[in-house]
């Protein structure tokens, strides 16, 4: 692949650089539409954008990586589908929608990547599960993209957020969920470096963390007011 993207678990027969498409495709939604699945693979996803939302704001980078096998990457840039952006979201990236107009791939052809390289870390019957910090932003960037260019999105209709995990499995309350408070219990970077890449590999150290740790014991029961003991 050109230095506008990477996807290491890929052959170089696999990493669809010459369009159509159509042949590798069709097999790729008749695995999305299988219904039995006996395992889950769960992939850290990050992306970076040009703003708060898909459809007006463009995806510009996508970061992948297996949470339990984090040296199997995928990254790609993208071409912008406009010049709409934030300011502040370019800042914060440091990605350029006129360079990326240039040297970034076509959405059509990244997300065919990224479906394939998601093909090639789940094999069938296994299910992959986008796990991301905060990920309800990302997965609303990449299900908007997969539907509007392949038609189908191979992580289905859900996401599994690192920071509600968090919560739930320490009782913390949301406001107790940022990635300062996270990395003081779990280790890893204190802050976000806003590449996708390195941000996704950063999320999967804190989910395997998070997974490696003892589960704590139970809560005991507490009766309401009224109830029997």
């Amino acid at each position: 692949m050109n230095n506008t993207g990477h996807c290491s678990a890929l052959s170089p027969d696999a990493q669809l650089a010459n369009p159509p498409f159509s042949g590798i495709l069709k097999p790729l939604m008749a695995r999305h539409y299988q219904m039995k699945t006996t395992s889950e693979v769960l992939v850290s996803v990050d992306v970076e954008t040009a703003g708060p939302y898909p459809g007006r704001y463009s995806l510009l980078s996508i970061g992948a990586c297996l949470v339990l096998n984090p040296a199997a990457t995928f990254y790609v840039e993208l071409q912008p589908l406009s010049f709409d952006a934030v300011p502040d979201a370019l800042a914060i990236s440091g990605l350029s929608l006129e360079q990326l107009s240039q040297r970034g791939l076509s959405p059509a052809d990244a997300m065919l990547r990224f479906a394939s390289w998601i093909e090639t870390v789940s094999p069938a019957p296994a299910r992959p599960v986008l796990v991301g910090f905060n990920a309800p932003f990302d997965w609303m960037f990449i299900n908007d993209y997969f539907h509007r260019f392949l038609g189908y999105n191979p992580f289905g209709h859900s996401a599994l957020d690192i920071k509600a995990f968090y919560a739930g499995r320490n009782g913390a309350a949301w406001s107790e969920t940022s990635l300062r408070h996270v990395v003081a219990r779990y280790g890893g970077a204190p802050s976000l470096s806003h590449n996708a890449l390195a941000d996704a590999i950063d999320q999967a150290t804190l989910m395997r963390a998070m997974l490696e740790e003892q589960p704590a014991a139970p809560r005991p029961h507490q009766p309401a007011q009224g109830e029997q003991s």
